[in-house]
């Protein structure tokens, strides 16, 4: 019996009905974007005219919680862009450290940046956490960020370790979402004058039965994204199973994406896929996008073998049957992330030859799978001119990982992502790359690298 479920497992955890992914190369530029303390867990966006904005955790910050912000990079689409500095500098009194971040150039031209800063507590020397939303017209950036409002917008989340957060927009129309302490649930804010002021709106989970169930204190968010075609907004997170999964480990299994169709107040979630119990599906997080020119969506994840992508023609309200997408030399990839644009859709991935990403000798790339014809075909390029890291990755998600600059790592911590210029079509992908520089002890330091698709 056991073995005949072992088997059946693994006949799961094959890739199935692979879409058709084969070889090819695209071209890209590799820019290093270096600190003297590093940074990490990149966030990319692009705005209609071509503007790229990367905002990135300092390193520094990270591992010392007293230092961190939140780094701009800015400039056009195939130039190296320029350092801007700490976009939440003026709040950098108030807390203890920028813990990771997210960025948006809407529709309007103003840059939104939300991050999750750390406050200490001088009197029970206990560290909390909150939510900053950053606004900035006309993506100003100059004069130490002088035309930008910066507040945060709640003090109440009670572990970094419920993070991330997520920012999108939708014309004047701003969401933030994040995890709230407590139950883990997902706390969705609306901004109606383009970031300067928020309101809480609704939660993506709760009041919906069985999936409550399921994912109260036991879930894992992706990000929001808002579509501009048909102004609904959605979220995507990951969660286990009640009663089997709940408060033991944090091995999620089933893809979920809900939707809001008046402006975050109410949420009907969906199911995407559901794995057998106890195979996790966050390694890390699940990735959402909108194609914003005809309201068709994509969600990825991975089983830390394999990236698979489905796809929603209706709104999120059904979903196709997932699609393994990496193939040789990337038998290995976790960390997938989407950009979708007028029929294309880019998924990114860390890649690796070897069979396990946890093997200390594992050598790892960047990859970018693409497909224009909804998933029936992909075409797999190398990204990066040279591995990004050596050793294991650490993928899960409440178990704890070594510490930092050993074999199995968190060094390049626990995302990266990509963006479509809409004029060209091409992608810009900022990455983590710990092979560029070195701490004062010899350990790697991890730096961001700007990968730019050439015509």
């Amino acid at each position: 019996m056991k073995r005949a479920l072992a088997l059946l497992l693994l006949c799961w955890l094959a890739p199935s009905a692979s879409g058709g992914t084969s070889n090819g190369v695209l071209n890209f530029s590799n820019t290093p974007l270096l600190q003297p303390l590093g940074d990490t867990e990149p966030d990319i966006t692009i705005g209609a005219d071509g503007t790229i904005v990367v905002a990135v955790l300092s390193w520094s910050g990270l591992i010392n919680g007293a230092s961190g912000s939140t780094n701009l990079w800015k400039g056009p689409f195939g130039q190296t862009p320029v350092f801007q500095g700490a976009v939440d500098a003026s709040i950098a009194n108030e807390v203890a450290g920028g813990q990771e971040a997210d960025v948006d150039l809407g529709s309007t031209g103003t840059l939104h940046v939300t991050s999750i800063v750390a406050f200490f507590n001088q009197i029970t020397r206990v560290n909390y956490y909150g939510v900053a939303a950053i606004a900035c017209p006309n993506a100003d950036t100059s004069n130490n960020f002088a035309q930008c409002k910066a507040q945060i917008i709640d003090k109440s989340i009670s572990s970094i370790y419920s993070a991330g957060v997520w920012i999108t927009s939708d014309g004047p129309h701003v969401y933030i979402s994040y995890q709230k302490g407590g139950g883990g649930l997902i706390q969705v804010q609306r901004s109606d004058d383009d970031g300067f002021t928020w309101d809480a709106v609704g939660d993506p989970i709760v009041g919906n039965g069985g999936v409550t169930a399921n994912s109260s204190f036991n879930n894992e968010q992706g990000k929001i994204v808002a579509d501009p075609k048909t102004h609904n907004v959605y979220a995507v997170f990951v969660s286990g199973v009640a009663g089997l999964q709940k408060a033991k480990n944090a091995n999620h299994n089933n893809i979920y994406v809900s939707r809001s169709t008046d402006m975050g107040l109410t949420w009907t979630p969906n199911l995407v896929f559901s794995a057998p119990v106890n195979v996790a599906l966050n390694n890390r997080f699940p990735s959402l996008a909108v194609d914003t020119t005809s309201g068709s969506l994509y969600a990825a994840w991975s089983d830390a073998q394999h990236v698979f992508l489905s796809t929603s023609t209706d709104q999120g309200s059904t979903w196709s049957q997932p699609l393994a997408v990496n193939v040789a030399p990337a038998d290995t990839a976790v960390f997938p992330w989407l950009a979708a644009y007028d029929g294309r859709v880019d998924l990114v991935y860390y890649g690796t030859t070897s069979s396990s990403a946890s093997d200390t000798s594992a050598v790892w790339n960047v990859y970018m799978a693409q497909t224009s014809d909804g998933g029936a075909t992909f075409v797999q390029t190398l990204v990066t001119s040279h591995p990004n890291h050596v050793g294991g990755i650490c993928t899960p998600f409440g178990a704890p990982c070594p510490s930092f600059g050993v074999d199995v790592t968190r060094d390049l911590y626990r995302y990266f992502q990509v963006a479509i210029d809409s004029r060209t079509g091409l992608a810009a992908i900022a990455y983590t790359d710990d092979t560029l520089t070195t701490t004062s002890t010899g350990s790697p330091l991890p730096q961001i690298a700007l990968a730019q698709q050439m015509p």
